[in-house]
């Protein structure tokens, strides 16, 4: 009997020794398993497109001066159909006007005993905005050129600003969003088979803000660009994506 326990033992710690392979395989690969979902590879993509802008916004004001105030809004509607009959004879119809301004207009004058002086009002300034909205982004900017014809019909007119608008900005982020997460993929790719591995999935995608500055321009900013002086333009979307291993 005594002889047997070494057998006896012998088997029990084979059977703890197999069980104890099982288990650590067991947690080896669970541990693989965890590590191998953790490992990501972070990349950035963008897409870069050239547009045109399909709205022109052009903002002018012209003034008068008169006497009196009922002889100064006289003249300011004698001026606004001279303003609206240049604009609409060159096929401007969305015209836009800005309430009127009024200034008094004074000058310095010495009271009777030379001592002392004061303000005298002497007549009144008008003021007025114009703004026009056009789909014809190469005819508007040479009409501030061609306003000078209005100063020739005795029209303080002055052309402030003009802004270049397109209009389709919305749909072309959503497009390039796709863009640039393809490109995001793409690089992640790349440098997944250069390294012996493969891309399993798209784990997380980040937007950026969009850039829209003028045509070769590389500006930017944390809260985005949105340039509105230049006709031709360039939108830049970026997505900072999280792709799993395998």
């Amino acid at each position: 009997m005594d002889s047997s326990r070494p057998h006896l033992f012998g088997v029990l710690a084979g059977v703890f020794l197999a069980a104890g392979i099982a288990f650590a395989s067991l947690v080896l690969a669970g541990a693989w398993t965890r590590i191998s979902e953790s490992q990501l590879i972070s990349v950035t993509g963008s897409a870069r497109r050239s547009v045109r802008s399909d709205l022109v916004i052009w903002r002018s004001s012209y003034q008068v001066e008169a006497p009196t105030l009922l002889a100064a809004h006289q003249r300011l509607r004698e001026d606004f159909a001279k303003v609206q009959r240049f604009l609409t004879e060159r096929g401007l119809r969305e015209i836009a006007v800005g309430p009127v301004q009024i200034r008094e207009v004074t000058e310095r004058v010495t009271l009777r005993d030379g001592a002392e002086s004061t303000n005298r009002r002497v007549g009144y300034r008008l003021n007025q905005v114009v703004e026009v909205r056009s789909p014809d982004v190469d005819r508007v900017p040479g009409l501030a050129t061609e306003s000078a014809e209005l100063l020739e019909q005795g029209v303080t007119f002055v052309s402030d600003s003009m802004e270049f608008i397109y209009t389709k900005a919305g749909e072309a982020k959503v497009e390039m969003m796709a863009e640039a997460t393809k490109d995001a993929r793409a690089r992640a790719n790349q440098i997944a088979e250069n390294g012996g591995r493969a891309i399993r999935g798209l784990r997380e995608a980040r937007m950026g803000v969009i850039q829209i500055n003028p045509l070769h321009s590389t500006a930017t900013s944390w809260e985005g660009n949105n340039d509105t002086t230049a006709l031709e333009k360039t939108i830049t979307a970026t997505v900072s994506a999280s792709f799993s291993l395998r």
